[in-house]
C-alpha cells in the first residue's frame, strides 16, 4: 500500500468477537482501515457513513440475517462483499451469492486465502478516488465530489452523510 494514498477501509460484521478481533489485528497490520461492527445494524450504519472499500460479513449474525445485509447494502452500493460464514451448504453459498455477495468463504479459513481474496476484489473494484476526482453539474445543483459540497443556486446545501450518498447513487 503507498504511504500517501488514504488507507484502504474495511468494515467486517461479525458476532464473534474473537474472529471479529483477529480479523481486525491481522487487516491492520496489513496497513487497511478497520470497522468493527458486532451486529447487521451497525454495521450497515458503519457502511452508509463511512463508505468502505470492501466489507467482510458474517451470514449468521444476532438481529438481522447476513442475506438481508448483502440485499440492503446492494440497494444502494457495489462495494465489494465477501461472506465468511460457518455456513457451508451450497444452497446456503448460492444464496448469499445470488443476493449479491461478490465471494464466499467457508469458516475455519486461511488467513492468507482470506487476504489474497481483498486484494483480488480491491483490484476489480473501482477505486473510490477515481470516482470522488469529479464535479457534478444538474439543473441549479453543483456537486463537488471530492470536496463532499453540494450548492444549489451556488448556496451550500447541508446533507447528512446517508443523505449525501443517495443523492450521489440517485444522480449516477
Amino acid at each position: 500500500m503507498m504511504t500517501n494514498s488514504p488507507p484502504v477501509q474495511i468494515v467486517i460484521i461479525e458476532d464473534e468477537k474473537q474472529i471479529r478481533h483477529f480479523l481486525y489485528s491481522a487487516l491492520t497490520a496489513d496497513g487497511f482501515q478497520v470497522y468493527e461492527a458486532e451486529n447487521g445494524q451497525r454495521g450497515l450504519i458503519d457502511c452508509a457513513t463511512r463508505k468502505p472499500d470492501l466489507v467482510i460479513l458474517d451470514l449468521g449474525l444476532p438481529d438481522i440475517d447476513g442475506i438481508s445485509v448483502i440485499e440492503q447494502l446492494r440497494s444502494w452500493s457495489q462495494i465489494p462483499i465477501i461472506v465468511l460464514s460457518a455456513r457451508s451448504q451450497e444452497a446456503e453459498k448460492v444464496a448469499a451469492l445470488d443476493a449479491g455477495a461478490d465471494d464466499y468463504l467457508t469458516k475455519p479459513f486461511g488467513l492468507s486465502e482470506l487476504q489474497a481474496r481483498i486484494r483480488a476484489h480491491l483490484r476489480r473494484h473501482e477505486p473510490q478516488q477515481e470516482a470522488a476526482d469529479c464535479n457534478i453539474h444538474f439543473g441549479d445543483v453543483d456537486i463537488d465530489v471530492s470536496q463532499r459540497i453540494v450548492l444549489r443556486h451556488q448556496h451550500p446545501i447541508h446533507l447528512t452523510p446517508i443523505e449525501y450518498r443517495l443523492l450521489l447513487t440517485l444522480i449516477r
